[in-house]
C-alpha cells in the first residue's frame, strides 16, 4: 500500500474511531463524575484524528513527527479513560471493548509510525 492510501485510509479510521468514542459517551451516567469522564474521552478520542490530519498536511518533518506524537499520547489517553469505565462497570464490556481494542491499535499504529521518524 503506496504512503497516500495509507494516510487516506488512517484518517477515515481515525474518524470512524472519533464518531464510537461519540456514541459511546453518550451511554455513560449523567453523574458528576460521569460528565467529567464523557467530557475527557470525549475531548481525547476525537483528537486522534484531528491531529492525524493536521499531522497529513504538516509543513515538515519535525511538525508531522509532532502531530503523530500527539496522536499517539491522546490514543493512550483514550485507551486510560476506557479502562477506567469498564473498572467502574459503568458500561457492559461489548460497548467499550471494540472501542478499546480500536484505541490500543491506533497507539500501536502511532508509536511505530513516530519510531519509524526517528530513523
Amino acid at each position: 500500500m503506496e504512503n497516500k492510501d495509507f494516510a487516506k485510509k488512517l484518517e477515515l479510521r481515525t474518524k470512524k474511531f472519533a464518531i464510537d468514542v461519540i456514541k459511546l459517551s453518550t451511554s455513560l451516567p449523567s453523574t458528576v463524575e460521569g460528565k467529567v469522564i464523557r467530557n475527557q474521552i470525549t475531548k481525547s478520542g476525537t483528537s486522534v484524528g484531528a491531529n492525524y490530519r493536521e499531522a497529513n498536511r504538516s509543513r515538515s518533518k519535525m511538525d508531522f513527527g509532532n502531530k503523530i506524537s500527539i496522536c499517539e499520547s491522546e490514543s493512550s489517553k483514550t485507551g486510560y479513560w476506557l479502562e477506567i469505565i469498564d473498572e467502574l462497570n459503568w458500561l457492559d464490556k461489548g460497548n467499550t471493548g471494540p472501542v478499546l481494542n480500536e484505541s490500543n491499535e491506533l497507539l500501536a499504529i502511532f508509536t511505530s509510525i513516530g519510531k519509524n521518524l526517528k530513523k
